[in-house]
C-alpha cells in the first residue's frame, strides 16, 4: 500500500464512526524484517520475560525512530488530529505464549480501559474527547484471535459506555479482536475502550505503538527529545519531537514557520 492509495476522507469517516482502523500492508516485508531485527537487539538487552513493555522505544533503535514520520500514515494522522501535533509515546509490546494466563509485572495481558492520565481526561455527558491517537505496527502474525490481540469495542469512543466487566478474559458484547499480518497497522483513538488479550497461542505477539497528540500536551516518552533523535532530523521530524521554539507559549499558538505539518495538512485537504 502506498500513500496515494489511502482514501483519507473515507478513512476519517470510518475512524470517527468506529474509533479505529485496520490498514493492510502499510509496511513492506523488508522493513518488517528490519524492525524485527531491531526488536531482537532490544530484547537481547533485557532480562528474559513472558512479556515486555518498553517505552520510549524510538530512543532504543534508529529503525524504530524511522517510523516517527512514516510517510503513508502521517497525512492521515494530520487529517485526524490537525497539524499542531507531536509524538506522544512510542511503546513496544511483546507477549510470548502464555496459555496459563500468568500475570506478570510487565503486564502479560491488560484489562479493559481507555488510555489517558489518572484521574482520567474530563468527560462531558460521560463521553471523553479524543486527545491523542495511536498507530500500532503489527510485526508478528496476528491474523488469528487469541494471540494476545488487542480487543476493542467499536464506537465506544463517542458514546457513554463502560464494559460490564473489566476482565479481558470475559466476553463483552460487541467486542472485536483486531487481527492483522506483519506490516499491517492498527490506528485507534485513546478514548476507545480496548484491552490486551492473553496470548493462548504458540505465536509471540509483537506490536509497536507510536502515538500522536497536540503539541501542548506533555509527551509520555521524555521531557525533551534527545540530541541523538534530533541529529539530522528534518523540520517535520523536529516538530514531531516537540522542538519548535524556546517560548512554551508557542506550543499553544505556533507561528506558521514552526509547524511545517501545516503545509501537509493543506495538501491533504486539497487546499495546498
Amino acid at each position: 500500500m502506498t500513500q496515494a492509495r489511502l482514501d483519507i476522507p473515507a478513512l476519517a469517516e470510518q475512524f470517527n464512526r468506529e474509533g479505529y482502523l485496520l490498514l493492510k500492508g502499510i509496511l513492506p516485508a523488508d522493513q518488517v524484517t528490519r524492525l524485527n531485527k531491531a526488536v531482537d537487539e532490544i530484547i537481547a538487552q533485557e532480562p528474559d520475560a513472558l512479556a515486555y513493555n518498553i517505552y520510549n522505544s524510538v530512543e532504543r533503535h534508529d529503525e524504530i525512530a524511522s517510523l516517527i514520520d512514516q510517510p503513508t500514515l502521517l497525512p492521515l494522522i494530520v487529517h485526524l488530529l490537525g497539524y499542531n501535533i507531536q509524538l506522544h509515546i512510542s511503546h513496544l509490546t511483546i507477549r510470548r505464549p502464555n496459555p496459563g494466563d500468568v500475570k506478570t509485572e510487565t503486564n502479560s495481558f491488560i484489562n479493559w480501559h481507555q488510555d489517558g492520565p489518572h484521574p482520567q481526561f474530563p468527560a462531558i455527558g460521560c463521553v471523553t474527547s479524543t486527545y491523542y491517537i495511536k498507530t500500532c505496527y503489527i510485526l508478528s502474525d496476528m491474523s488469528e484471535p487469541d494471540r494476545g490481540n488487542t480487543k476493542v469495542i467499536p464506537g465506544s469512543h463517542s458514546r457513554p459506555y463502560r464494559p460490564e466487566t473489566e476482565n479481558v478474559r470475559d466476553a463483552v458484547p460487541d467486542e472485536v479482536q483486531v487481527c492483522g499480518e506483519p506490516g499491517d497497522v492498527f490506528v485507534f483513538a485513546q478514548n476507545l475502550w480496548h484491552a490486551g488479550a492473553p496470548n493462548r497461542s504458540t505465536f509471540t505477539r509483537r506490536q509497536l505503538f507510536l502515538g500522536y497528540s497536540p503539541l501542548w500536551m506533555r509527551p509520555i516518552d521524555y521531557r525533551t527529545a534527545s540530541e541523538r533523535l534530533l541529529r539530522d532530523a528534518s523540520p517535520i521530524r523536529k516538530q514531531l519531537l516537540g522542538v519548535i521554539d524556546d517560548n512554551p507559549f508557542k506550543y499553544y499558538v505556533p507561528e506558521e514557520s514552526m509547524v511545517p505539518l501545516k503545509r501537509l495538512a493543506a495538501e491533504v485537504s486539497g487546499k495546498g
